[in-house]
């Protein structure tokens, strides 16, 4: 089977029903996308296949239509994604965990609305939980990251 992830093609040998989740942490040793939940409730094993933010734990591998993109292939060390830039200077994370599939998710809710209210963050990112609580810091991350990502746009 083949499955590209972060833009690189991978040829893999798994059964159709193993999820995605566990594909990319052991199979390809992609360690972004976290365990939460296992049904899909957390957010935590948040990527996304063409664009759309989903969750992992859930997607068996042989049902994957499109490409995988993780935190790791969100942006580079040497130029963050707005959003990793913006957790860092609001600093969203505390314990951590829940934060790349708090940031995929988000990312894709700027690819949908560029520009989103307070209202529509809170819809968006419901289904992400955060134990620590930083959801005011998530908040003003993704605002902050969504004035840079209109300011760079051509």
């Amino acid at each position: 089977m083949k499955l590209t992830v972060n833009g690189i093609l991978h040829e893999i040998n798994v059964e159709p029903e193993m999820p995605l989740l566990w594909v990319l942490r052991d199979e390809l040793d992609i360690k972004g996308p976290k365990y939460g939940c296992g049904v899909a409730q957390c957010g935590a094993c948040t990527v996304h296949v063409d664009g759309v933010a989903v969750r992992s734990c859930q997607l068996p591998v042989g049902d994957l239509e499109g490409e995988v993109l993780t935190i790791e292939g969100l942006g580079t060390p040497e130029r963050l994604h707005a959003l990793q830039d913006a957790w860092i200077t609001h600093q969203v994370a505390q314990c951590g965990y829940c934060q790349s599939g708090q940031i995929m998710q988000a990312a894709s809710l700027l690819e949908m609305i560029p520009h989103p209210s307070d209202a529509e963050i809170d819809e968006v990112m419901s289904g992400n939980l955060c134990r620590c609580g930083t959801y005011p810091r998530i908040r003003a991350a993704i605002h902050a990251a969504a004035r840079t990502l209109s300011e760079t746009k051509p």
